[in-house]
């Protein structure tokens, strides 16, 4: 079912949502407003296909980078590394990680200038007329308005993830960048992650046949993380899981899913149901410290979302994808990634990685590699190594910053645009609404206007450096 951004949003209510959260972070800029997007029978009219769109080819990537915490502080030493990359101008609140930044690129050739120290400081690095992309590593509630004011101000946004807290902003995040021809890129990881690759490969091959089903996760035990009174900058993320629900971060197990499908590119999600379970471990976990330490106590006495929440989409076409969210239980951590179509399937978590032709079994361990090799993208075969070397999550971090980097310096389309973020976005800020609906059906709006009929697939093939 189509919809325009007003009737899709008054019809679930959600155009406001997440506007608490955001306003939990001290000084968080509201979200501007934003206006209904031209549409023509009931469909969203584009302003222009981001998709497959290729901006002009820059010489050198100039960087801006934003937030300098656990990301961003991450960032920083890949970026460093890679050749074309000149990081012209860090940003952090705190004076003290922008001092940290400075000492991780101390001995190199980048010599940023500094902002931090106000809650806006971002505004005026993001103004500034000598950067090409604004690297964006703050809270979710950041992620929308500092990619937005970016792109307004001339440059390519590049966001850590979620894209947005709340579907309002999602739209803005669509028409800004259709408007400006500004890249607008979340940086999903975990989509250059080396058996996602393959596995995007032995789909796009055939191998696996026609793809019928996926599974994806985040299942990280964050208890601790949550409750630390320093890892996340004002308590930004238990805010989060205070104030919302249902699945909150789904992008990293359903990205990978999402581009072996094609979604966006010939296929597009359509509708979703959600169900979740209670909390059974937040809550009192909130309780026990609050008795014990008065920092606390602003987190006693409330209800957090629940331990898992399971969330199911469906496509236009048919095909079926299961993500689910689980950030309290004491469980290994695990994405799942399972790849099911009708000559094969494909499974990463638990380690080791298997593969199937048959109901018989799981192929032996030789055979595994043999196809794993055969199917590893040249990219891959190329950087591979470096990445592993260099780090970020075992490498696919670098891999997906030199990806981008490399594309954007041979005038290229980018692997993951504006839609493929808000899309994947959605699916959380919507489970929210079918929880709350006793796991009713949510439809999923289609952000492209119509041109998920006619968008190419990713293409992976390496392209390198004129």
């Amino acid at each position: 079912m189509n919809s325009t951004r007003r009737e899709f949003l008054a019809k679930t209510g959600l155009a406001g949502g997440g506007l608490m959260a955001a306003s939990l972070l001290r000084g968080a800029p509201a979200p501007a407003a934003a206006a209904t997007p031209p549409t023509s029978g009931g469909v969203r009219r584009q302003h222009f296909n981001m998709c497959g769109y290729a901006a002009p080819r820059l010489e050198r990537v100039r960087v801006g980078v934003v937030g300098i915490g656990n990301r961003g502080g991450g960032a920083l030493p890949r970026l460093k590394v890679i050749e074309g990359v000149e990081i012209k101008a860090i940003c952090d609140l705190r004076p003290e990680r922008v001092a940290e930044g400075l000492k991780r690129l101390a001995g190199t050739a980048h010599t940023p200038a500094t902002y931090s120290g106000k809650e806006d400081a971002w505004k005026e690095l993001c103004a500034r007329d000598d950067l090409d992309v604004i690297y964006n590593c703050t809270p979710w509630p950041l992620h929308a308005p500092i990619s937005i004011f970016a792109m307004e101000h001339g440059k390519h946004a590049f966001s850590e993830i979620p894209a947005a807290v709340n579907l309002d902003e999602c739209w803005q995040l669509v028409e800004t960048s259709e408007r400006t021809r500004k890249h607008y890129m979340m940086l999903e990881n975990c989509c250059y992650d080396f058996f996602e690759l393959v596995t995007l490969n032995m789909a796009q091959q055939g191998f696996l046949g026609e793809i019928v089903h996926g599974e994806g996760a985040y299942l990280h035990n964050l208890m601790e993380l949550n409750f630390g009174k320093s890892y996340y900058q004002g308590m930004w993320r238990l805010k989060q899981n205070a104030t919302r629900n249902g699945n909150l971060y789904p992008m990293h197990g359903l990205g990978p899913i999402a581009q072996i499908m094609n979604v966006n590119r010939g296929d597009r999600l359509d509708y979703l149901v959600s169900v979740q379970s209670n909390d059974f471990q937040m809550g009192p976990k909130a309780d026990e410290l609050a008795a014990t330490d008065p920092f606390f106590t602003p987190f006693a006495g409330r209800k957090y979302r629940g331990n898992m929440s399971t969330t199911t989409v469906r496509t236009v076409n048919g095909r079926t994808i299961m993500v689910q969210h689980d950030v309290t239980s004491p469980r290994p951590y695990s994405r799942i990634h399972t790849v099911v179509g009708t000559k094969g399937c494909a499974q990463k978590w638990p380690e080791p990685a298997r593969i199937a032709t048959g109901h018989q079994g799981w192929l032996p361990e030789a055979e595994v590699k043999k196809l794993q090799e055969k199917f590893t993208f040249d990219l891959v075969k190329q950087i591979g190594a470096t990445a592993r070397k260099v780090g970020g999550h075992g490498g696919m971090d670098f891999i997906m910053d030199w990806r981008w980097v490399n594309l954007l310096r041979n005038g290229l389309p980018l692997d993951m645009e504006v839609y493929d973020a808000v899309a994947w976005t959605s699916v959380g800020l919507l489970s929210e609404k079918s929880v709350a609906n006793r796991s009713g059906s949510v439809d999923v709006p289609d952000f492209t206007g119509g041109s998920w009929k006619k968008n190419k697939p990713v293409d992976l093939a390496l392209k390198q450096r004129a």
